[in-house]
């Protein structure tokens, strides 16, 4: 992609981003999603990652995915719609490697993730979600296999770029990236982000944009 056709992509992700964006619906299980109808970008992340505060970066809405310091908030798949006439949609998805949540809820959890993995036609992406101070856990290389085996595109997001030094980040961003290179699914390009400073927000946009319209 050429510097101007990155550039259109960008003020085009950032129109749309700029425009309506609201909750749908949450769904427990598969049989409530709606139909799938529209272009979905999945979030997923280890609980406490910072995916709702990311999620509400992205769409410059403070109180669109809702916040907690409590790991495990988010139990089911909770839907967003982006643009008038929605033409997009965002789907913020369990926290995954919350060792404390019951073993029930976590079987719970897990069955409702592969089921949307597997079943969903118009998942075109999946933005997997690392705390760039811890780099990849077991749990993520988990997932990351998960969605390789169910050849769902994947592209990693490293989240709170800006509690580390810049040396360090450049270190981790290397070292993830090295090891996404060897999935099948995996996108080769990761983003580092802060939701805090807006770093690498614009990146993401244009991510999730080029992702759901190609």
């Amino acid at each position: 992609m050429t510097d101007a056709e990155q550039a259109d992509l960008m003020e085009e992700a950032r129109r749309l981003f700029a425009g309506p964006v609201e909750f749908q619906l949450s769904a427990p299980k598969l049989q409530f999603l709606p139909d799938a109808d529209l272009p979905e970008i999945a979030f997923a992340g280890r609980s406490n990652v910072g995916k709702s505060s990311l999620m509400n970066a992205l769409t410059g809405r403070n109180g669109l995915a809702r916040t907690s310091n409590t790991p495990g908030r988010t139990q089911e798949l909770n839907l967003f719609l982006v643009g008038d006439p929605p033409v997009l949609r965002l789907v913020d998805m369990p926290g995954y490697g919350y060792a404390e949540a019951p073993k029930d809820m976590v079987r719970q959890w897990a069955h409702l993730v592969n089921d949307y993995l597997r079943g969903r036609p118009t998942l075109k992406r999946v933005l997997v979600l690392v705390d760039s101070r811890h780099g990849l856990k077991p749990v993520d290389r988990e997932i990351m296999a998960l969605l390789d085996k169910a050849a769902v595109s994947y592209q990693i997001v490293l989240t709170k770029a800006d509690k580390i030094k810049p040396t360090a980040l450049a270190v981790v961003s290397a070292q993830v990236a090295e090891e996404a290179r060897k999935h099948p699914a995996a996108h080769p390009l990761l983003i580092p982000t802060s939701s805090e400073t807006k770093d690498g927000i614009a990146d993401l946009r244009a991510a999730v944009v080029a992702a759901a319209f190609a």
